[in-house]
């Protein structure tokens, strides 16, 4: 086996805007390193280096690869076992044909959710992908959407060579835990990479679990990221976090359109509302877990008429903003979050809040089937 340089080689790696160096190798990090100044908050770093939509990409005439990497994963001290670390999965020539769960390295524990973390120090672990094709080929190793993971060591049994360029367009996303999709089953299972596949383009998914909440930084990265096509999935966070009124969402909303315009004036820009969500569609936020593990809503109903935002409210001024700017901006589109998952699918909701794996794949299916049609916004 021959090892393969992880930087400065052949291989490419898509899906992050930054690489960290750490004392076992690299990490990957979906925003860029200039941002880290800009937010106090470490869920967002924590969400960051979780390598949704990220892979390595490459050229290989190997029949064996082996991708040796060190896993960062919680356990509540109540659980007897660390969280799920997910897992890695292996294309060629854009077909599926391996996944292995990633080996869990390093263990976070904590007495509860939101509480002071323990580092246990783990090792790095070796996932080994054995009686690939033969000849040269095209593959990507997908790492899982849901777990930090430091890249230490690339071997494989035969030549590695830069992937060729394919034409294919780059679409950036960004939105929440549902765009994030830490519940789907594997890294090609979450929608964006589902939509992108049936697509036919590259994406760079740039969503933030908890954290899609409009912040200026994330704008001027999506500004500053080369795109042929821009989607926005916008509302949950807003509504659980209470985090904006009626009178500040609507100006915050438009901030951040036009500083993505001002690097990208002319890309099709599709806004999303929210998906579905029961608890949160006339009510305001904040919420939190119910006795049953479902998400609930705190905020009084009667609020909304205050300025209080709801999903109902959310998606209404969405649409509203979006018919208002048409007119001087027509490669701006909105698309109802409930096409992708309605109020008939709540069941689809294992905890009132996040898509079964099973959803994540018809939501992508359903946005490649608007987006990319003939007539969709992404032609």
């Amino acid at each position: 086996m021959r090892a393969v340089p992880l930087v400065g080689g052949p291989v490419e790696l898509r899906g992050a805007l930054d690489l960290e160096t750490t004392q076992a190798g690299v990490m990957p990090r979906r925003l860029p390193a200039w941002t880290k100044e800009q937010y106090q908050d470490p869920s967002v770093y924590g969400v960051t280096v979780m390598p949704s939509g990220v892979r390595l990409v490459f050229r290989t005439d190997a029949r064996e690869l082996e991708f040796e990497v060190l896993t960062s994963t919680g356990q509540l001290d109540s659980d007897p076992r660390p969280r799920p670390t997910g897992m890695l999965e292996l294309l060629v020539d854009g077909v599926l044909v391996g996944r292995q769960q990633a080996p869990v390295g390093n263990v976070l524990r904590m007495a509860g959710p939101g509480a002071v973390q323990r580092l246990v120090p783990g090792e790095p672990g070796t996932v080994r992908f054995a009686g690939l094709p033969a000849g040269m080929k095209d593959v990507e190793l997908w790492l899982p959407q849901q777990t930090p993971t430091e890249l230490v060591a690339l071997r494989a049994d035969g030549d590695v060579l830069a992937p060729l360029p394919d034409g294919r367009r780059r679409w950036v996303h960004h939105g929440s835990s549902i765009s994030h999709c830490i519940e789907a089953d594997g890294p090609t299972g979450t929608w964006p990479v589902v939509a992108a596949a049936l697509g036919g383009v590259e994406v760079i998914n740039l969503s933030q679990a908890g954290n899609a909440l409009l912040d200026p930084y994330v704008a001027r990265t999506i500004r500053d990221t080369p795109a042929d096509l821009i989607s926005l999935k916008v509302g949950i966070n807003i509504v659980s976090l209470a985090a904006f009124r009626l009178r500040t969402f609507g100006p915050a909303v438009h901030g951040f359109l036009d500083t993505i315009r001002d690097g990208h004036p002319d890309v099709p820009l599709l806004l999303i509302s929210p998906v579905s969500c029961p608890a949160l569609e006339e009510a305001p936020g904040p919420t939190a877990t119910g006795p049953d593990g479902r998400l609930a809503a705190l905020g009084d109903p009667a609020d909304v008429a205050g300025g209080a935002l709801s999903l109902a409210v959310v998606r209404a001024e969405l649409a509203r903003i979006t018919a208002a700017r048409q007119e001087s901006d027509p490669h701006l589109h909105y698309l109802d979050g409930r096409e992708l998952l309605g109020p008939d699918e709540a069941e689809d909701l294992a905890d009132g809040l996040h898509p079964t794996a099973a959803a994540y794949r018809r939501m992508g299916k359903r946005f490649a089937a608007h987006a990319f049609a003939t007539d969709g916004p992404f032609r």
